[in-house]
């Protein structure tokens, strides 16, 4: 099989060929295709995949190709993996950057920063759809390019099923309740329902029984996990449910805003400067044979350690255990994807799908974040229960913010831009959200056209 990367030049590429490594069995994926509009970055990640095949010791690995001419990358590509970043890390780091000063969350996926995002990204996202289709028609697309949910529902008006979103969130959720049950992962069945970074795990099955009620009671056990330890034992209980970490800037948004206000920098500057090091250490030329993927590994290991450490300080808890920096998050999501389709393994993964009549309170094209069951014929989403109110209001209204998104995005409309930060919960003022659109159009030109 051949697989193309869409960003082939970002840093998380390793980790999907280092699960492609780790893939022996027949009908593998043989040929990988990189492709970036950036050389430099695609030249350093090409080296660090060299690195990573020679220390595997795999005699048969993945042959690696890297060009910035798109056709020629999709071309005979059976699957595509999208993992673009419109704007790169300066773009996010003004979006967080912007909304801040106005008082307001501005995380790259969550509230004025996300709105932001999708604005540039879902143009650019729906051409790549279009121009998949007609160069490579038959290729299955993974979606991980955030906003995750509303870029994969913006790729579905052109491609339909056959593009399908992961996010490594409800993963590592399920994981960790699993392993706290004393279960493997892969024997739970995690009952898990919303939207991208809009989430809650309402049971765990083992062996046919719910065992989080046992979780929930435990306080101990509750606040010993990452997810736990942000939210605390008492709010868990109160909801009766685990929410995805994501949550955790609605649940508890002053004080996430006002540790990010007083932060050094916020996490799109830390990460910035992080990689602008990394890209220059890799790409430099005579290197020893290994240099680059142990740069890599570094700069992955901080990067990793300070994952949502504003939100961390906000709750009062300590640093990440080192049970919540293991590796498992969305490489071996589309590895198993891939295998679902290709093979006709039967899978069940936590998947973005459109709603189709899974959730009542949504349309059907509405993408969603569900098990799904995937086959040769892609990805079906599950019946689930339906969502208690308080998470109705929270999913309703941000599937509105996104929908004006997508509006706003064809349109070109002031008004449906405006509309999708005003209607946000996390934006609390019309004028405020009129302010913040003047200040990303100013801020990237791809957003001029709406001042």
């Amino acid at each position: 099989m051949r697989l193309t990367i869409l960003g082939g030049g970002g840093f998380r590429v390793p980790l999907v060929y280092g699960a492609l490594l780790g893939d022996h069995a027949e009908g593998r994926v043989s040929h990988v295709t990189l492709y970036d509009e950036d050389p430099a970055r695609l030249a350093a990640m090409a080296r660090v995949l060299v690195d990573q095949a020679a220390a595997a010791g795999v005699p048969d690995a993945p042959a690696v190709a890297a060009t910035a001419d798109l056709d020629e990358a999709l071309r005979g590509a059976d699957f595509v993996f999208s993992a673009i970043r419109v704007g790169g890390l300066e773009g996010r780091a003004a979006d967080e950057r912007i909304a801040l000063a106005e008082g307001v969350l501005g995380q790259e996926t969550v509230g004025a920063g996300g709105i932001a995002y999708g604005l540039r990204t879902v143009p650019v996202a729906r051409e790549l759809a279009r121009r998949i289709a007609r160069v490579a028609p038959e290729a299955w697309v993974i979606n991980f390019t955030n906003p995750a949910g509303l870029v994969t529902e913006a790729m579905a008006e052109e491609l339909g099923a056959r593009v399908i979103g992961i996010c490594d969130s409800p993963v590592g959720l399920g994981r960790r309740i699993a392993r706290l049950l004393g279960a493997r992962p892969q024997e739970a069945w995690i009952d898990y329902v919303g939207l991208n970074h809009l989430g809650w795990v309402r049971g765990l099955r083992i062996g046919g029984r719910d065992e989080l009620p046992r979780l929930l009671a435990d306080t101990e056990a509750l606040e010993s996990f990452e997810e736990g330890r942000l939210f605390g034992a008492e709010w868990l209980r109160s909801l009766g449910a685990i929410p995805n970490e994501y949550l955790h800037y609605y649940y508890f948004n002053r004080d996430t805003v006002r540790a990010y206000q007083e932060a050094k920098q916020t996490r799109g500057a830390f990460l910035r400067d992080q990689q602008r090091g990394f890209y220059a250490e890799a790409g430099r030329a005579g290197q020893p044979s290994g240099a680059a993927l142990a740069a890599w590994d570094r700069t992955r290991a901080e990067r990793e350690a300070t994952y949502m450490a504003e939100n961390r300080e906000a709750a009062g808890v300590g640093d990440r255990d080192e049970s919540d920096l293991e590796s498992g998050g969305y490489e071996k999501v589309a590895l198993a994807l891939m295998r679902a389709i290709a093979r006709d393994e039967r899978a069940t993964l936590i998947l973005n799908v459109p709603n189709g009549s899974t959730l009542r309170v949504l349309d059907a094209e509405a993408v969603i974040e569900v098990p799904c069951l995937v086959d040769a014929n892609g990805a079906h989403p599950l019946g689930v229960e339906q969502l208690p109110l308080h998470a109705v209001g929270l999913v309703t209204s941000v599937k509105a913010v996104e929908r004006e998104v997508l509006a706003a995005a064809a349109s070109g409309s002031r008004a449906d831009a405006v509309k999708a930060f005003a209607l946000h919960p996390l934006v609390d003022s019309v004028a405020v959200a009129r302010r913040l659109l003047d200040g990303y159009a100013a801020a990237h030109p791809g957003l001029a056209h709406l001042r």
